[in-house]
């Protein structure tokens, strides 16, 4: 663990939280940036972290001054243009330079921003160091959830969460026992296929899955939502982050957005967090815990919500969604080669490779395919995402997959 006899960045008030941004260049992480500048008094960038967007890693450090930036693809590094970036910015390169980042003795909190698996070994090792992490990586616990939350119980580090759905459940829970809940029920807002058929989503291309109609992110979770894998996932992220069982976890379609999620207690009542669809909120919401303080987020016009509408989810159409049901039961190896198989399928749906409904057809194979571990290591949860990718790799659509 790297420590520091000094703090990286003096705090600007007593009460700043030193914070580091893994995937500070994503949509997230420039999020959680907005959020910081809105409440420097609160929180202190000490640290950021981006892949391969040096340009923009080089902009974020000239607004925000850290101590040290990272950037984690090679050629990104060896392109890169030192003068860009401010005097008192070191800049360091690879996932080691990250995880070691993470483990600062002067940082309080880390957000897990890294799209995919990718976030696995930066959230690993600040849990390791006891952080305090805004977890925004869901595959964190899809692929390791067992792993990961019993390390983060024995090394007191807390996992706060940033996913809207996820935020909202935390804050609805609000220190009631676990005894005490019937269920949680995520909420989705359809993507940008709700209401299409079978036939119709076998002719949907890249280009039409890119446009959601609510939210603004990445490729790789657009596409997730387009297909309700982002839903699926969520609930696997929802059975570890909350201590619950599959069962207690239920999904609904809400095209406004608005409500996030819901909490149903064992008595009949039901608790429900509302905002305007900006992530901005719940990753304000962790920095600032247990704090609320004024913020950059819009407020809700209540006098323009003429109505709340709630669907079932069509489940034969996007077949995605009881994948993450079976892999909440199931647990063990199976969240890892879930994951693993689904970024691989994605990212051959986005070339263009096969169509938008193999992405599911794919997965499942892959997942039905794996000799299933109850109790797999790290190692062994690496190497199967490792082998699921390969697998994809090797997929060819056919009439026996569908």
């Amino acid at each position: 663990m790297n420590r520091s006899p000094e703090p990286l960045t003096p705090p600007s008030s007593p009460k700043a939280k030193r914070v580091v941004v893994l995937g500070s260049t994503g949509s997230i992480g420039t999020s959680t940036l907005d959020v910081a500048a809105a409440l420097p008094e609160r929180i202190t960038i000490v640290g950021l972290m981006a892949h391969i967007k040096w340009r923009e890693l080089a902009e974020q450090c000239q607004r925000f001054r850290p101590a040290i930036a990272v950037l984690t693809d090679r050629s990104a590094f060896d392109q890169v243009d030192r003068s860009a970036f401010p005097v008192g910015t070191e800049l360091k390169f690879g996932t080691d330079a990250a995880c070691a980042l993470a483990q600062e003795s002067d940082v309080d909190v880390v957000v897990s921003a890294v799209v995919g698996a990718a976030g696995l070994h930066g959230t690993w090792a600040a849990v390791e160091a006891g952080k305090i992490v805004a977890l925004a990586n869901k595959e964190t616990l899809v692929v390791a959830g067992a792993l990961i939350t019993e390390l983060a119980a024995r090394r007191n580090a807390k996992l706060l969460p940033v996913d809207s759905e996820h935020s909202a459940i935390f804050q609805a829970l609000a220190h009631h026992p676990l005894a005490e809940v019937e269920r949680v029920v995520l909420t989705a807002s359809g993507g940008p296929f709700r209401g299409r058929t079978t036939a119709e989503l076998e002719r949907v291309t890249p280009e039409e899955a890119l446009k959601h109609p609510t939210w603004v992110m990445g490729p790789k979770i657009t596409i997730d939502s387009a297909t309700l894998m982002n839903k699926a996932l969520e609930v696997i992220e929802a059975r570890w982050l909350f201590g619950l069982t599959a069962e207690q976890i239920d999904v609904i379609v809400h095209p406004e957005s608005v409500i996030h999620s819901f909490v149903e207690f064992v008595d009949g009542s039901v608790l429900a967090q509302l905002s305007p669809p900006d992530m901005r909120l719940p990753i304000q919401y962790a920095l600032t815990y247990p704090h609320r303080v004024p913020g950059p987020t819009k407020r809700l016009n209540w006098r323009a919500l003429s109505q709340f509408r709630f669907e079932p989810v069509d489940r034969e159409t996007f077949p995605a969604l009881d994948l993450g049901m079976e892999v909440a039961r199931r647990g063990g190896s199976c969240g890892a080669v879930l994951n693993g198989a689904n970024e691989a399928a994605v990212a051959r749906f986005l070339n263009h490779e096969f169509g938008f409904l193999e992405i599911a057809r794919c997965v499942r194979a892959v997942l039905q395919s794996h000799h299933y571990d109850p109790t797999p290591t790290l190692e062994g949860l690496l190497a199967l995402d490792r082998w699921a990718r390969q697998e994809v790799g090797r997929w060819t659509p056919s009439p026996l997959n569908r």
